[in-house]
């Protein structure tokens, strides 16, 4: 059975390359009809955040993410841990390194000097002597000294690496104790059945001091996908300027998780020409084998878009709950249906609708200087006085043909184009020259509401005058 993992350390929020990284493991332990679990990494306590760790599950539940089983956290398996790192003590196969840090400085700045790459030099790979007195020793699994290791990627393929280019002996306990990140990470994954491991590929200098550890341990390996990274417009990593941000803030923004979720999957991976994917075929369709060798470009127009097609496909009831978070109240608006059926298609998010709808129902206490000066011309004062005549004197404006007909009534009798009443009456309005269709407007709105707005905007060019 495919067993899948995310595994985030709680020492920031959760960003989109992350939730990403969750996504793709979420979905092909679904489609294999395995399972999906999620670890907190938490063993450095120094860094720990509790707040950064609940962001983490507060994003999975937004996104609808469903774990399998209880979440480990490895802060509570120390014991575990101690229990590996003395069996390899006991089979030879890691030892107590007593360097000092002098030794160390001393070492590297030696190999530095002759251009060679920093590295322990494994003076204490066989030592049997005296232990120095002071010294609370690391400890340091032997590894390889010659040879190769070669990762079987899912998504690269095969991968050498030359022993002498990334190996020695490296730390799996400090002098204090604590295990090790790559050491910790193997034992948990072995244990908890974890047989493909999906991951960015900054993990992939990684995985050869992991295997390293599996084979000491006689543990099986697991498959691995290691997904190239996310970049900017500019083919740069990421940044938070850029959307590498706090998962969280998406949901302030406006977005909605089923196109974020869309927008994620389609990262670095395809299926044929389509672009808008439901849950169920992302998890029917998806397979890590299928992500593209190359790092993919985070284009903020594209998840805008699919954003959009979501926002327009949302029912008004689940769409005017959604809105409360952006302080627009609706559920119980008797305009709901025009309000929104007016904003759904102007608008790419939920933050950018809530202000859309705000323009409306609020009444403008200022206005565009340009929209003013090109909009009220010649008579444009006195065409918004005969409207605001006629739409008071019209009995029964609901709908916003209703308003329109008034307006039209106004044009013919005045002799004018539609723009001599619409660029005023729109100003009035909502103080800019660009927004929804004047008479669903005003149907909003209604009449009364029409005319203070009207009153409003004269008695401000009455006093700019």
């Amino acid at each position: 059975m495919t067993t899948t993992r995310f595994a985030p350390s709680p020492t920031g929020y959760l960003h989109i390359g992350g939730l990403r990284t969750a996504l793709l493991s979420y979905l092909w332990a679904r489609r294999k009809g395995g399972k999906f679990v999620l670890r907190i990494e938490d063993t450095d306590q120094s860094r720990n955040n509790e707040e950064a760790a609940q962001a983490i599950l507060d994003a999975f539940e937004w996104m609808g993410l469903e774990y399998d089983g209880e979440i480990t956290y490895q802060s509570q398996r120390g014991e575990i841990y101690k229990q590996y790192l003395q069996q390899l003590l006991d089979e030879g196969k890691a030892y107590y390194c007593y360097m000092s840090r002098e030794e160390l400085d001393a070492l590297r700045e030696e190999q530095t000097a002759n251009k060679e790459r920093p590295r322990y030099d494994g003076r204490y790979r066989d030592f049997d002597g005296t232990p120095p007195e002071g010294i609370e020793p690391v400890i340091r699994i032997k590894a390889p000294q010659e040879g190769s290791i070669t990762v079987n990627d899912g998504i690269k393929g095969d991968i050498r690496f030359n022993v002498d280019d990334i190996l020695d002996d490296f730390i799996i306990a400090r002098s204090d104790g604590a295990p090790t990140y790559n050491f910790v990470v193997t034992i948990d994954d072995a244990l908890m059945g974890i047989n493909e491991v999906i991951r960015g590929d900054d993990h992939l200098s990684n995985t050869p001091k992991q295997m390293v550890v599996y084979e000491a341990l006689g543990f099986d390996l697991p498959k691995f996908y290691h997904v190239p990274m996310i970049h900017n417009q500019q083919g740069k990593k990421l940044s938070k300027r850029d959307g590498a941000t706090d998962v969280m803030a998406y949901k302030a923004m406006g977005y909605l998780p089923e196109a974020l979720l869309n927008f994620l999957v389609r990262l670095g991976w395809s299926h044929g020409d389509q672009e808008i994917f439901s849950m169920e075929e992302m998890k029917s369709l998806f397979d890590p084998s299928d992500i593209n060798k190359s790092a993919s470009i985070y284009n903020v127009e594209k998840l805008d878009w699919l954003n959009a097609h979501y926002i327009k496909n949302l029912d008004n009831t689940t769409l005017s709950a959604l809105l409360e978070s952006h302080d627009i109240y609706l559920l119980s608006h008797d305009k709901r249906e025009i309000i929104l059926d007016v904003i759904k298609d102007r608008a790419k998010t939920l933050e950018e609708m809530a202000k859309l709808i705000k323009e409306i129902l609020d009444t403008p206490t200022e206005y565009d200087p340009k929209a003013l000066k090109k909009a009220f011309k010649g008579e444009a004062v006195s065409v918004l006085e005969s409207f605001m005549s006629k739409s008071q004197s019209t009995p029964d404006l609901h709908l916003p043909s209703d308003y329109h007909a008034v307006m039209e009534a106004v044009v013919n009798e005045l002799g004018i184009g539609f723009g001599k009443i619409g660029q005023p009456l729109r100003v009035a309005l909502i103080g800019r020259l660009t927004g929804p269709g004047l008479d669903s407007v005003m149907a909003i709105i209604g009449v009364e509401e029409t005319t203070k707005r009207i009153k409003n905007v004269i008695a401000r060019l009455g006093e700019e005058a």
